[in-house]
């Protein structure tokens, strides 16, 4: 093991930009998952709920399901978010098409929906907004957000971001297996760093500012 680490502290530098240039291609690859908080301006399912869903699932009025009677929604929990959100948009029993509220969108019902679920016993993930334009995060975007949690300190083994001499022994055999390894997970580390709507292209960025941070630019 001390022989190929001292082989790949002699990588010099044109051999680690093509190691990095080879993986930074592949984020010009189009994505399908859009950036999980505050796209487009939508309002997030709490704020719906508060102004407009809280005037009958808040005290149960007209026989809606209060929020936080988990054997209420569970019932309703089981049709699933499609079914649910279909009711909202028609309206039943008592309840009026959108609530009563022509200007809440259907993809804020969705949001609506899982808050309640989720306040009452349920566990939904976050719905996407399907109609959305893909938002692509950028890697320093990425390990700000959560990579730097364990990579900026070392904990539980992570190599720190720029550490090379701890890096480039993961990167041997190139960039794409230590992307798989993130995408999967490795060791402490959950699939895709513990945040499930990570793309690939999303988790090769985040690789590659780590590694490559605070390199001077090639002159």
């Amino acid at each position: 093991m001390a022989e190929v680490i001292d082989m790949s502290r002699t990588i010099s530098t044109w051999r680690w930009k093509k190691i990095l240039l080879a993986g930074a291609a592949a984020l010009l690859i189009p994505t399908t998952t859009q950036a999980a908080n505050g796209a487009n301006g939508h309002r997030s399912g709490k704020e719906v709920v508060e102004t407009v869903c809280a005037r009958c699932h808040a005290t149960g009025l007209n026989g809606a399901p209060e929020i936080g009677d988990e054997a209420a929604w569970s019932q309703r929990a089981a049709q699933g978010l499609t079914a649910l959100t279909k009711h909202a948009i028609d309206g039943i029993r008592n309840m009026p098409p959108h609530g009563g509220s022509p200007g809440v969108s259907d993809f804020e019902l969705e949001l609506a929906i899982t808050y309640m679920v989720n306040h009452s016993g349920g566990h939904w993930a976050r719905p996407l907004d399907k109609a959305s334009v893909p938002v692509e995060r950028s890697g320093e975007q990425i390990v700000h957000e959560r990579c730097i949690q364990c990579h900026g300190t070392g904990f539980d083994g992570a190599p720190k971001i720029g550490d090379r001499a701890a890096w480039i022994p993961r990167l041997r055999y190139g960039l794409e297996p230590v992307v798989r390894s993130a995408i999967r997970g490795h060791g402490p580390m959950p699939p895709r760093g513990g945040m499930a709507d990570l793309t690939d292209a999303e988790i090769r960025g985040a690789i590659i500012y780590m590694v490559d941070y605070g390199t001077p630019a090639a002159k």
